[in-house]
């Protein structure tokens, strides 16, 4: 019997693995005034080699000035024009639409013939699979919106963007994803089950401007336990060159979506490296009752090896600074890796710890029991991601868990000495 999980991002487990039955599949078109465009792109979609009476189109209008018209087979529903709301809009799609599977395109993207069976195939066998096809470029001007897309595109062939290339071969496609693969998830090619969709809670309306839903959601969907995966043999071509040479898309758009997604991506390398971000990346969860003095330590070195982290003791414990990254209030924050310990620690060599804390839930770790090179107990790392897929499947299964003797980490004594720790002197024997 196979399971609706894999292990970590292990989707080339079903390679060669076809659903029986196919799902129900709900294309959602985004529009906003290319009438041309999304003639060309529902055409293709009629040509597609999936099911048809299990293939729903669904057009979602962004508020365009003129009526817009689609065949009688495909459902049309719009939001008044109050600017760019391309998030809310694919949002009004999925709730007009009734398929297991959802696959987004945005109207200028016409898909071949074997788009939707490529694309859809993972969610289909996978609940938790995100997949993005690859988007290619042409110049369709002066083509007919009837010509088959792939026809269309030949001799007119525009650049695809190298960086993008580069990534999935990388990652081979995206099977070795981490916290940052969120930015190779092009919101114009992808698919998803709509219980994931729902469980997480689509695309985040806030985003009023050009850029940036796409990752916000890619990254939360990941942080939520998915299973990233291109597909390069699900192809769409998008009418017109790449976003790098478009009018507008110089350095102030992109400085705007790094700006705007820098307090919802609160990883290294996307989140600001000393400000704070929205969110805490790391969480040290100190349980029970314990001196001032080694919460002081814990807390101490905790922020100094992990500056942007919270430390949170359990409601009523003695608070031991004053800054507000420590809190002693049980509060239960949903941050990417949560190190829950029995008692205060003390990282005294933060290597080892910084290594097992960035890579513990992108591979097929997401947990991690740790002790140190004397044999003591130092709590357990938990990703985010195994705590959500342990509690969507009721299983431990869906990541793996390890155990692991980590150096410059020791367990604090009940009463360290601070004027030792603050000094920087005295070595491990002052606190442990």
């Amino acid at each position: 019997m196979r399971l609706p999980y894999v292990i970590g991002n292990r989707w080339d487990e079903l390679e060669g693995v076809h659903p029986d039955p196919l799902p129900r599949v709900s294309v959602i078109v985004a529009h906003y005034d290319q009438p041309a465009e999304l003639e060309r792109t529902l055409h293709a979609l009629a040509a597609q080699d999936y099911p048809r009476d299990l293939l729903e189109v669904v057009v979602a209008d962004d508020g365009s000035p003129g009526p817009v018209e689609v065949p009688d087979d495909v459902i049309l529903v719009g939001q008044e024009d109050r600017g760019f709301r391309l998030s809310a809009v694919r949002n009004l799609g999925v709730r007009a639409s009734s398929g297991d599977v959802l696959c987004f395109l945005d109207a200028d993207t016409s898909p071949e013939p074997d788009y939707v069976r490529e694309l859809t195939r993972l969610p289909a066998l996978l609940p938790e699979a995100v997949t993005v096809g690859r988007r290619r470029h042409a110049d369709f001007s002066g083509i007919p919106p009837t010509a088959p897309v792939a026809v269309a595109a030949e001799g007119r062939e525009l650049s695809e963007p190298s960086w993008l290339a580069e990534a999935y071969g990388r990652s081979a496609n995206l099977r070795r994803a981490d916290d940052r693969s969120y930015r190779f998830v092009i919101g114009a090619v992808i698919a998803c089950s709509r219980m994931l969709f729902d469980e997480v809670g689509g695309f985040d309306e806030s985003f009023t401007s050009y850029g940036g839903e796409d990752w916000e959601w890619a990254h939360r969907m990941w942080q939520a336990g998915a299973v990233l995966a291109h597909v390069p043999v699900a192809v769409a071509w998008h009418d017109g060159p790449e976003w790098a040479d478009r009018d507008g898309s110089g350095p102030d758009r992109a400085n705007a979506q790094t700006l705007r997604l820098q307090s919802s991506v609160p990883v290294p390398g996307s989140a600001p490296r000393a400000l704070w971000s929205g969110a805490p990346d790391v969480v040290l969860r100190v349980r029970g009752s314990h001196s001032a003095a080694a919460l002081f330590v814990a807390a101490d070195s905790m922020l100094a090896a992990f500056p942007r982290a919270r430390v949170v003791a359990d409601a009523g414990a003695a608070a031991p600074v004053d800054d507000p990254r420590v809190t002693a209030d049980g509060t239960e924050h949903d941050a990417r890796v949560v190190w829950e310990v029995d008692d205060p620690v003390v990282i005294l060599d933060a290597r080892e710890i910084s290594d097992l804390v960035r890579s513990v839930g992108t591979d097929d770790v997401g947990t991690v029991v740790l002790a140190s090179v004397d044999g003591a107990p130092l709590g357990v790392l938990r990703s985010r991601r195994a705590e959500r897929r342990a509690k969507r499947w009721e299983t431990e299964q869906a990541f793996e868990t390890v155990q692991t003797v980590v150096g410059g980490v020791h367990r604090l004594r009940a009463a360290p000495r601070v004027e030792a720790w603050v000094g920087g002197w005295g070595g491990p024997a002052a606190f442990v």
